[in-house]
């Protein structure tokens, strides 16, 4: 047999919330490379309009949708469209999400409700949506894109840690309620990724010096160094793929090692 036909994605129609640029525009860049169809939606139509643009610099024909995840009508209205236009959903990764870093004390319980109700009420919504449709077809690939906050707190993102936690247990119970219809359900957890919004904390310091938060990460790093969007891609293709069909409920970290190392010993 050849193994490297298990990972191609051709004929299969991919979803990917949020994708317009960053860790989405990567995982569905690196989908399309596999065979697959790119299907993407994001809030505004200008921020559509901006994800078609970078999809055909890149020679991607994908197709885009004004639609916020966090609303059940616009989402079953939005996989309608799909379905018509493009369809069924084969592989849907929840990408989309949010973070607000604001120690929790001083956090108003609103903004708390909307980093849940975007990075954990979402993939709930979105996959709600999509799964009687892969039932039917007695196949499916739903990725949530958790993080390592999922396993780990830290300052300031109480919000973001709780949602992503309950994301990971989200994704095993849909594993655990679908997996006989051979749907699988898998999360990637991402290391800390070099994109625009992480860019101030990676900038050089006016006396020439790291930033204080890039020398501790790349020092927690067993890879020494931050990862890129594009390290993500071949997770996602994997977890896409008929290569894991027996992988279920899982979440892989891709993260260059941090959650296996506590760190050098202080000299």
């Amino acid at each position: 047999m050849d193994y490297i036909k298990n990972y191609s994605l051709e004929g299969k129609i991919a979803w990917i919330t949020g994708a317009s640029y960053g860790i989405g525009f990567a995982i569905a860049k690196a989908m399309a490379g596999a065979g697959a169809t790119i299907v993407f939606n994001d809030i505004r139509q200008e921020l559509v309009e901006k994800g078609l643009d970078a999809y055909k610099a890149e020679g991607i024909l994908a197709h885009g949708y004004v639609c916020d995840v966090t609303n059940e009508e616009e989402v079953n209205a939005t996989v309608a469209k799909i379905g018509q236009e493009v369809g069924v959903v084969d592989i849907l990764v929840n990408n989309a999400g949010i973070i607000k870093r604001v120690p929790m004390i001083e956090m108003a319980a609103k903004d708390f409700r909307q980093v849940i109700d975007v990075d954990l009420n979402a993939p709930f919504i979105v996959s709600k949506a999509v799964i009687p449709n892969m039932i039917k077809k007695g196949s499916g690939k739903i990725i949530n894109i958790c993080s390592m906050m999922s396993e780990f707190g830290r300052e300031t993102v109480s919000a973001y840690a709780a949602a992503k936690g309950g994301l990971k247990m989200l994704t095993r119970n849909i594993a655990s309620e679908y997996g006989e219809y051979n749907i699988q359900c898998n999360g990637i957890g991402p290391g800390y990724i070099a994109t625009p919004q992480t860019a101030p904390l990676r900038e050089t310091q006016p006396d020439g010096s790291r930033h204080p938060f890039d020398q501790f990460i790349v020092s927690k790093t067993p890879a020494g160094r931050w990862g890129e969007a594009s390290d993500l891609g071949g997770p996602a293709v994997f977890l896409a793929s008929q290569a894991s069909d027996f992988v279920n409920g899982q979440i892989l970290y891709v993260d260059g090692g941090i959650q296996a190392y506590i760190g050098k010993q202080p000299s």
